[in-house]
């Protein structure tokens, strides 16, 4: 896997490692990168299936009203 070297602020990433309990900082920020994007894919499939549930709805046929 490809590496990639990034500057961050030090308070930034002692804070990091405090709140994630990791004694690296490398550790610390892919701790919190990958739960990133866990939540981000949590949250792409909660909102997929409200999506398809609101266009099955759509897509019924609706009674005549009057």
């Amino acid at each position: 896997m490809a590496k990639v070297s990034i500057s961050l602020d030090a308070e930034l990433v002692v804070e990091v490692m405090v709140l994630a309990g990791v004694g690296s900082p490398q550790d610390a920020v892919e701790a919190v990168v990958r739960d990133y994007i866990a939540r981000g894919h949590r949250t792409e499939t909660r909102t997929e299936f409200k999506d398809r549930s609101l266009r099955e709805i759509d897509a019924k046929p609706q009674e005549p009203q009057g």
